[in-house]
């Protein structure tokens, strides 16, 4: 099965419409997720994460800002309807690819350091995110094929997105005691929740990278970012005093929108991965039992 099956439905081929149903909820998820950082921007007239990446020196750093706010916000917009959604998805894989290179930048001063890392993958996820939403309605009748959406880049993308939850999971190692303040404190042995979703997200990463089981790992994912969304920063709200990890307030939404996205680009992944077998497949089971020595 190739990334093309992966991504339309049965029996459809070149020439055929993809249905809409293919990238209709992770679509509309993206779309909320993406305009809740343009909010956000506007609300604290800054970048989302706050502050992050563009320094303050830079010249007219706000009307970048609110530029960049309200781009995200209509093309966000744009992806609801047939006839905008093909230029928006395309608009956010530019605006993203280019805050992915922004956030890049940290990376060559201390390319060990895991925090120089988080911003870049960060910024990457939605950038996959928009990607694979660009190719599925490129995928539709009359419109030409072009290198960002064929099965090749589609893949990469995949992987890209593969490569972060491996981050991911290293983060949850690299800062043990800090992912385990965050842990619920009425669920018991914290720094091994820390250390088992740390595992969770490698694995899942593996699985999409090496195409083992891709769509459950990604649907994994997808579920498990969810939960570090509802478990972790929407009860940070509701602290009182709030935890030293969740200040101040800006830092919370911040931190809270990222997650959507992140969760949404999950989604996005999982869902051009629909047609993939959640367990191993005949064929595959059939290769296993016809090899030497089994």
């Amino acid at each position: 099965m190739t990334i093309y099956d992966s991504l339309v439905a049965p029996g459809a081929r070149a020439g055929k419409e993809v249905p809409v149903s293919i990238v209709g909820l992770s679509r509309g998820l993206f779309a909320i997720a993406l305009a809740s950082v343009a909010i956000l921007s506007l609300s604290y007239s800054d970048f989302v994460p706050i502050g992050q990446s563009v320094a303050a020196w830079i010249p007219w750093r706000q009307t970048w800002v609110y530029g960049s706010a309200l781009l995200v916000l209509a093309a966000s917009a744009g992806l609801c309807f047939p006839r905008t959604a093909l230029p928006s998805a395309l608009t956010l894989v530019v605006y993203q690819a280019l805050w992915a290179a922004i956030c890049a930048l940290p990376i060559f001063s201390t390319p060990l350091n895991v925090g120089a890392w988080y911003g870049f993958c960060e910024a990457l996820a939605p950038l996959v995110g928009a990607w694979i939403i660009y190719a599925m309605l490129r995928w539709q009748p009359a419109r030409s094929p072009v290198p960002i959406a064929s099965e090749r880049a589609v893949r990469s993308a995949q992987v890209l997105f593969g490569l972060t939850c491996v981050f991911y999971g290293w983060s949850h190692f690299a800062y043990a005691d800090y992912t385990a303040g965050m842990v619920p404190t009425w669920l018991p042995d914290r720094l091994g929740i820390a250390y088992f979703t740390g595992l969770g997200h490698i694995a899942a990463g593996i699985g999409i990278i090496v195409w083992i089981l891709p769509r459950l790992a990604a649907t994994l994912e997808a579920i498990m970012m969810c939960l570090f969304g509802l478990l972790v920063w929407v009860p940070s709200f509701f602290a009182h005093p709030p935890p030293a990890w969740a200040t101040p307030p800006q830092n919370q939404w911040s931190e809270l929108v990222v997650n959507l996205v992140l969760a949404a680009a999950a989604w996005v992944v999982a869902t051009s991965l629909r047609n993939r077998p959640w367990g191993p497949s005949r064929r595959m089971l059939s290769e296993q039992r016809s090899a030497p020595g089994v």
